[in-house]
């Protein structure tokens, strides 16, 4: 089904656009917080169990999400991995992906457009792929 769908008082908007192959693309706007969460939920399980192959989240829309949002974001990734699909997360904004870095859960999700760092994680885009070197054990102290 392709379309839009306006979720509890404009908070969170899902358009599906429809692409060729074996994956569907969501699209999120606005916020996904705990008073959008259980119908961002539902629609994301059926969009889950309606298809195959991956199912991309574009995010470049989505204004916010709160610890309620997240777990939406996680529980549909293990539906997915479940039944044998994948959610893949696209444009995930700077600040999301800091939460996601901030909690490790980028290690768990795929994050298109991401690159693996040396220990094997994946990182957002744009983030250092090398360590940083350590700091100098003796540090000068300030006049």
């Amino acid at each position: 089904m392709v379309g839009a769908s306006l979720l509890k008082e404009g908070s969170v908007r899902i358009v599906e656009y429809p692409v060729p192959g074996s994956h569907a693309v969501l699209a999120l706007e606005g916020r996904l917080d705990v008073r959008s969460a259980a119908d961002v939920r539902a629609r994301l399980h059926q969009a889950v169990d309606g298809g195959s192959g991956d199912l991309v989240l574009d995010l470049s829309a989505l204004a916010a999400w709160d610890a309620t949002g997240l777990g939406v974001i996680m529980g549909t990734h293990r539906r997915a991995g479940r039944i044998g699909r994948r959610l893949v997360l696209r444009e995930v904004p700077p600040q999301l992906q800091r939460l996601l870095v901030a909690t490790k859960l980028h290690r768990i999700l795929a994050v298109e457009g991401a690159t693996a760092d040396p220990c094997g994680a994946t990182l957002p885009a744009g983030a250092p792929a090398q360590p940083l070197p350590p700091l100098p054990s003796a540090i000068a102290p300030l006049h």
